[in-house]
């Protein structure tokens, strides 16, 4: 298997193969690519490439809007396009006229198909890729696509069969804010099993999906209200594991994965026998003062950074606080002033000890109200209070012998004690 970078692109990999050698690209059926593949080795007939009189782009319902025909019979310096499909032209926003590669725009999703031609050229065989890139638009896009040979007289490669996908990512707030919005929409509604969507097995695009499909990273692949204390951990890991593995999404993937977590803890809460299994087996303590972050590591794993373990626990912490129910989590983080910050900060502030309240006051004025018990010709002086350290006498009477001055601390706990 050969590797290919796209230029300029975040390209993670490309497959290529032969006729001989059958292009190792993935066993879904679902995803276009494959789908246009083996279409592509359905023509071949036992030929080394498929012939250009057998394929017919504007009927190919399955795939033909989002493909592109490039002819080299006339030289590959600057191939002709004969065909460009209707969902690729209108993405790309290009007119009818165009005819040449250089007339392709240069930050178009066509350029990134074309871009390729020269490797098959090269290879003699299929290339299949798959990157990411910013588009005309400024919009970031996810994007795997296929070039396939074909030839006119079964052993000159003079045409090039392309086919592409992709999917336009909203930036991670945007993102984070619909997600949370659909989902708790979604929770609204009579629960239904949800078909969890196609995704791709690797690469920046990963989530990805031929078939349209709600979008929401917290609306896909949830389990139903019979689902097990083991597969809610299954399923809250998985979510976990997406967080990070692209820039544009980490903050959907983070909610998505605590919105996970937090129905996990809920259920861990009714099953406490199960879940104190899962936490044997994982060899993870119990904590009692802290009971969100066992969940939290069960969930993201132990060698996560710890400090991002500890904020996760304290927003799981504060919903339970809170009473959120499972099923209202989602709106909850969305709703959240401040997003997961200030849900740390929130529960941080409700776990400080109330303020011990102030007895010096109550205890002064409890000593004001008092009845003097002797009256001494010595100077008050400018205090309210004025400590004195007396003896006893040998007829039974207090002494004074001293007047404590300076130690302002010492008379105020003298006050407290006397006015208790």
């Amino acid at each position: 298997m050969n590797m290919v970078q796209g230029a300029g692109e975040n390209a993670t990999g490309a497959a290529t193969g032969g006729a001989g050698n059958p292009l190792d690209i993935g066993s879904d059926e679902r995803r276009m690519h494959v789908r246009a593949y083996n279409y592509w080795v359905s023509l071949l007939g036992g030929r080394a490439y498929p012939s250009i009189e057998d394929l017919d782009p504007a009927n190919i319902a399955d795939f033909g809007a989002n493909s592109v025909l490039l002819d080299f019979s006339m030289g590959i310096e600057d191939p002709s396009i004969q065909y460009l499909g209707r969902s690729l032209r209108e993405e790309c926003g290009v007119e009818a006229s165009i005819r040449k590669i250089s007339e392709v725009p240069s930050r178009s999703l066509l350029s990134r198909l074309t871009d390729h031609y020269l490797q098959i050229i090269a290879n003699r065989a299929p290339i299949g890729f798959e990157a990411e890139f910013v588009g005309q638009k400024g919009h970031n896009t996810l994007y795997r696509g296929i070039l396939m040979p074909f030839s006119s007289d079964d052993d000159t490669i003079d045409f090039i069969y392309g086919v592409i996908n992709w999917k336009v990512m909203v930036d991670a707030e945007t993102q984070a804010r619909l997600a949370a919005e659909v989902e708790a929409a979604r929770r609204d509604l009579p629960r239904t099993q949800v078909a969890a969507p196609a995704a791709w097995a690797d690469g920046p695009s990963s989530g990805f999906s031929d078939t349209p499909v709600d979008e929401s990273p917290l609306a896909a692949d949830l389990l139903d209200a019979e689902a097990g204390l083991a597969d809610l951990l299954d399923h809250a890991r998985a979510c976990a594991a997406d967080v990070g593995q692209a820039d544009q999404r980490t903050r959907a993937a983070l909610y998505r994965a605590l919105d996970r977590a937090y129905a996990f803890a809920e259920a861990a809460a009714r099953n406490p026998q199960g879940y104190a299994e899962l936490l044997e087996d994982a060899g993870i303590k119990p904590q009692a003062r802290a009971p969100m972050t066992p969940v939290v590591k069960l969930v993201f794993g132990t060698d996560h950074d710890k400090t991002r373990l500890t904020e996760y626990a304290a927003v799981l912490t504060h919903a339970r606080r809170q009473g959120v129910p499972a099923e209202g989590f989602a709106a909850f983080l969305s709703a959240a002033s401040g997003g997961i910050k200030g849900i740390v900060a929130a529960e941080r502030a409700a776990r400080r000890p109330e303020p011990r309240p102030d007895t010096l006051a109550a205890a002064a004025t409890s000593l004001r109200a008092r009845a003097p018990i002797a009256s001494l010709p010595i100077a008050a002086g400018d205090e309210e209070f004025v400590l004195l350290l007396a003896r006893a006498g040998l007829d039974g009477m207090l002494e004074v012998v001293a007047r404590v001055e300076g130690e302002a601390g010492l008379t105020e706990k003298a006050i407290r004690r006397a006015g208790a």
